[in-house]
């Protein structure tokens, strides 16, 4: 267990209670011990770490719902460790993995694995997600009781959507007696197929073949209508179109257990990054258009959107070097969450606190964990930050195995300073 550490003149900031005032914490036997405005040196046990915070924001540490990891089967792409590296870099303290390893985390050995290996590494906390279906194939169901008794926090087919309406009503209807919740990817795959970007005139100038914004929405509105029909937990991941987003606004208002997250690239990048035919801007769903994307934005003022989480896909340069439509999707995404989506609280879009609540307790709730807090007796999962300092993303500075940021050369505020889990430092600037 990591000695006590106390963090003085500080700005906490706390969205779960509101808090945001100037103070100290206290850790002590890795959860939190005391914190306001009088935690102060004077309050310090013997040989307690005593970290000055000069003025910056001490939070939660970001618990990010939404990770690819290549281990097992991809390590090349990146592993459990470098992973962890990224996300302790980035702020993020408790992180979700999908389920679409080699082999698929679909049976309790394959959750135990996951888990073990990321005690291993002693890092951030590593919860995986498992397959709704075995093999993510979307036709027989797994194991979901056994598969959450082992660990797993929510089920998906990761990448795939459950195509099949009969196999997502099975999956809700047999969810609900566990409280599960499933995830889905919100892309009817027979409109997909074949597409490389968003259907529109920017992909017919470019020559490129379209994914037309129906996709989306069609999946949402049908499993919308079977969620009303079972009564289960349902989160659409990612969400990228005001359609979309309209619809599960209107379900919440309906009384519905629907909720959703979108990604950082969804609120600042529009379909226009691929101009170049830019591999790195090839992400699934695609990249939509400007309208869409302030619709994004302001379903995350308005509380439609529930979580920002960073949907971070590594990929190896072979994946992206190739021709736009052969090109893997995906970006990487860990250390930028936190500073992309602090654009929005810089121009005034978002306070500081409710953008918090969608990269902290928001997820936690949604996935169970108990994580996304600053009060006594929680975790001291922390993060330290600069809202203020400016810095350049490049694929240099960056952590991850992989290189494949959407934001390579891109200059944003907030950079996190340290990183604490259970009250232990596992990054600092």
């Amino acid at each position: 267990m990591s000695r006590p550490v106390l963090i003085i003149n500080g700005r906490l900031l706390d969205p779960a209670s509101g808090l945001d005032a100037r103070g100290g914490l206290l850790a002590v036997q890795g959860r939190i011990a005391e914190l306001g405005p009088g935690v102060t040196a004077a309050m310090a046990p013997a040989g307690t770490e005593v970290v000055d915070a000069a003025g910056l924001c001490l939070a939660p540490g970001l618990v990010d719902m939404r990770v690819q990891l290549g281990e097992p089967g991809a390590e090349h792409k990146e592993r459990i460790q470098t992973g962890a590296l990224a996300a302790a870099a980035g702020g993020v303290t408790s992180l979700a993995v999908l389920p679409n390893t080699e082999p698929p985390i679909d049976d309790p050995a394959m959750v135990e694995f996951v888990a073990r290996r990321a005690r291993q590494v002693k890092l951030v906390k590593v919860h995986p997600y498992a397959a709704v279906t075995k093999g993510l194939a979307g036709r027989e169901l797994a194991e979901i009781g056994l598969l959450k008794a082992a660990g797993a926090v929510a089920f998906t087919d990761g990448e795939k959507a459950i195509a099949n309406a009969r196999v997502m009503r099975r999956a809700l209807s047999y969810a609900l007696g566990f409280d599960a919740l499933i995830v889905q990817h919100p892309e009817e795959p027979t409109l997909a197929e074949g597409g490389a970007m968003t259907e529109g005139p920017v992909a017919s100038r470019l020559g490129l073949a379209g994914i037309p914004v129906v996709a989306e929405v069609m999946t949402v509105e049908r499993d919308l209508r079977l969620l009303e029909l079972t009564g289960g937990r349902l989160h659409f991941a990612h969400v990228s179109t005001a359609a979309a987003l309209e619809a599960i606004r209107q379900a919440k208002g309906r009384g519905l257990r629907v909720t959703c997250d979108t990604a950082p690239h969804y609120l600042a990048l529009n379909q226009l990054e691929v101009e170049g035919y830019r591999t790195f801007a090839k992400v699934s769903p695609p990249l939509r258009s400007e309208e869409d994307r302030r619709a994004v934005v302001e379903a995350l003022r308005d509380g439609t959107i529930d979580a920002i989480a960073s949907d971070h896909c590594p990929q190896d340069q072979d994946s992206k070097r190739l021709p736009f439509a052969q090109a893997a999707c995906g970006v990487i995404g860990l250390e930028t969450m936190l500073p992309v989506a602090l654009t929005l609280h810089h121009e005034g879009r978002i306070g500081l606190l409710d953008l918090l609540r969608t990269v902290t307790v928001g997820p936690a709730d949604l996935l169970g964990l108990e994580a996304g807090r600053l009060r006594k007796g929680a975790p001291a999962d922390l993060v330290l930050f600069d809202p203020e300092a400016p810095w350049k993303i490049t694929e240099q500075g960056l952590h991850s195995l992989a290189k494949n940021t959407a934001f390579e050369g891109r200059l944003v505020q907030g950079r996190v300073v340290r990183t604490l889990v259970d009250g232990r430092t596992i990054f600092a600037r």
